[in-house]
């Protein structure tokens, strides 16, 4: 029986061949390639990663596909005009934005994340002078 909800079984994205290319010891070598080229090279190693990946985009689809089936073809799609109409909010480009109007609109209001302990703005290792930002946005520096 389908109620139109999307799959929650996983459904890998890129296929199981991994081609690695090792060392003198049959491990990848990070000395000559760097780290970041390694784990390009690795590619997908667990199932669920594609999954952890997508994890937003999922729920984000599954609710609007609930939300559909229950109170019809508005309401997801006034709830997608609404947060179109948040991501177009503009702030000068050196004044932090916390996105709290989109937070409440997701439900992310009442999580408490990775982002939302160490992504605070006063930690923060750049910071530009304010004049010198806007004049670069706007293309004149």
């Amino acid at each position: 029986m389908s109620f139109g909800l999307p799959s929650l079984k996983v459904k890998p994205e890129v296929g199981s061949d991994v081609k690695v290319q090792e060392g003198p010891f049959g491990v990848p070598d990070p000395f000559t390639a760097g780290l970041g080229a390694t784990k390009a090279n690795v590619g997908i190693t667990h199932p669920l990663e594609v999954s952890e990946r997508n994890y937003r985009l999922n729920e984000e689809k599954m609710n609007m596909a609930m939300l559909r089936n229950i109170q019809g073809l508005h309401a997801p799609m006034r709830l997608n005009m609404e947060l179109n109409f948040v991501n177009k909010v503009g702030r000068l480009p050196f004044l932090p934005s916390s996105n709290l109007q989109r937070d409440v609109l997701t439900g992310r209001d009442i999580e408490i994340g990775f982002e939302d302990i160490l992504n605070t703005p006063d930690l923060c290792e750049v910071a530009g002078q304010p004049h010198a930002v806007v004049e670069r946005s706007l293309g004149l520096l």
